[in-house]
């Protein structure tokens, strides 16, 4: 097969770039199924440490997406400079041992900071995005990008779909290990990441045969090419941090022994006021670095062959900060709304059917999806010949999506605690199914507008796929963390009007600043 083709051959296991691409998202689909190990035994979880309450789901929820942030940036820079293959393999045998850690935690500290750690993991999702732009021409980027984010990103529904049968059947009933059963699934879990970050060291090459790649002398900050660039580059830099802050600000809220005359704040506000000081010393010394960089090369001029538009980057980030944002904020709650909303839904015995297992399903179609939908974004991005409308159409779908999900409760009785419930919109099994078929739906959009945003970020300058897929990508973590701080202040509803509002913000922004990627595919490697 030439690289003229049209085919991608995704089952022509004689292509040694079609085994790459399956190892690959086989070992993106290992962070994945990795990193959200905790949302579907959160409510096994509750029951089986008596002092863990719903704040600290919340708050540890918030926590397993933070240090992404930074991770993505780090791991994209990495990435372009010694090359996919090793960054990968390394990331997934050091991030299992936070894993065994949260595994074993006995204190909330412990757990916050396991689960703080853990969170890099997610960074693994850019280094693929590297090693697929590497082996795979334009003319079929978007779908092998699709294909290998689609069926990686699957690991966090199959996480959603396993972990609470093999906690609850496998290690409860099978093996009597009685509260400690998902502690063990947990640690089952971070064996996989240690044992393939191992083997994916040995089954891929970083680059085709005698196809040489010209990896970066040394990281640094992305080049910009004029100086409004720059300044986007520079305000964008922004949030990246002050995501970080919030996360601090949200964490001071956490009271440990509440109720109690021992209680206290889990971070003071002296250290939280330091924690504030540093964010900004980081912010200060990353804007000096960004001008040390370009401001000698703008000065010289940038040649016109060598330009690309910052405000695709920004667009960009806008867009998977309200699509994978979304989805990780709602992967992480989703198990939990399912089997309180629908709590008081029984069969024809009058027996509750909505436990752990069952909501960890039905929960999981969110993310089920990934397996045509993301794939299927990037294929109408190649075919559809705009991927700027493919973009916004995805977009648009989204806000419709999100805000069909808020009406699958309503409002209910106030409880014991003076928190207003929710219930179903309506009563009967076939609501449940309605409910599902809804957020199947919606899901489909987010997937697909992730797939249709890396189908993008390869074509605007591909010698720094890694940074832009890494800023991108963080972004994705900020949306996370935004929503999920978010999360931990209103009710469900209100949560998921919030996702709908941030995605038709990014339908407008995309519409005013994406460029249409037509003739940015110049520096092939």
């Amino acid at each position: 097969m030439t690289e003229s083709d049209d085919k991608l051959q995704i089952l022509d296991f004689s292509q040694e770039r079609i085994r790459t691409l399956h190892y690959t998202w086989i070992a993106f689909f290992v962070t994945f199924y990795v990193w959200f190990n905790m949302a579907p035994l959160a409510t096994t979880m509750l029951k089986s440490l008596g002092w863990l309450t719903k704040e600290h789901i919340k708050v540890l929820a918030i926590c397993n997406v933070a240090l992404t942030i930074p991770a993505r940036i780090a791991i994209g820079a990495l990435t372009d400079r010694y090359g996919p293959r090793k960054v990968f393999s390394c990331l997934m045998i050091f991030m299992s041992i936070p894993v065994f850690f949260f595994a074993f935690g006995n204190s909330f500290m412990q757990l916050l900071i396991s689960r703080l750690v853990l969170g890099s993991i997610g960074a693994g999702f850019v280094i693929g995005i590297k090693m697929t732009a590497i082996w795979f021409p334009k003319n079929m980027i978007g779908r092998a990008e699709g294909f290998y984010a689609g069926w990686g990103n699957f690991g966090s529904a199959w996480a959603a779909i396993t972990l609470p049968w093999f906690a609850l059947t496998v290690c409860g009933q099978w093996f009597d290990l009685g509260d400690d059963a998902w502690r063990w699934s947990i640690a089952v879990n971070g064996l996989v990441s240690l044992v393939y970050g191992i083997a994916y060291n040995f089954l891929v090459t970083d680059h085709p045969p005698g196809k040489e790649i010209q990896f970066v002398a040394k990281t640094g900050p992305m080049h910009v090419t004029s100086y409004g660039d720059l300044v986007q580059y520079i305000v964008w830099s922004f949030p990246l941090l002050g995501a970080m802050g919030v996360l601090a600000w949200r964490i001071s809220k956490v009271i440990i022994h509440k109720g109690t005359p021992e209680a206290y704040p889990l971070i003071s506000q002296s250290i939280l006021n330091i924690i504030f000081g540093i964010l900004a010393l980081m912010y200060v010394a990353h804007v000096v670095k960004v001008l040390q960089v370009n401001l000698p090369e703008l000065k010289k001029g940038i040649p016109e062959d060598k330009k690309y538009p910052w405000s695709s980057v920004a667009a960009l980030n806008s867009t998977y900060f309200a699509n994978f944002g979304a989805e990780l904020a709602v992967v992480s709650m989703l198990p939990m709304f399912f089997q309180y909303t629908f709590s008081t839904l029984t069969n024809a015995a009058g027996d509750n059917i909505m436990d752990a297992k069952l909501a960890g399903l039905v929960a999981g179609s969110f993310a089920f999806v990934n397996l045509v939908a993301r794939p299927l974004g990037g294929y109408l991005s190649d075919k559809m010949h705009n991927r700027k409308r493919t973009m916004l159409f995805y977009m648009i779908g989204i806000a419709v999506g999100f805000f069909a999900m808020s009406k699958i409760a309503k409002y209910g009785p106030v409880d014991a605690d003076g928190i207003i419930t929710l219930v179903p919109m309506f009563d009967g099994v076939w609501w449940l199914v309605m409910a599902v078929i809804i957020t199947i739906l919606c899901s489909m959009f987010v997937q697909g507008a992730e797939g249709a945003t890396f189908a993008v970020i390869p074509m605007i300058k591909r010698g720094m796929t890694g940074q832009i897929a890494g800023m991108a990508g963080a972004y994705g973590n900020v949306g996370a963390v935004c929503y999920l701080v978010l999360y931990s202040i209103v009710d469900d509803i209100t949560f998921f009007y919030c996702l709908s509002v941030g995605a038709a913000v990014s339908v407008v922004y995309c519409w005013l600043f994406l460029k249409e990627p037509e003739t940015m595919y110049k520096d092939e490697y």
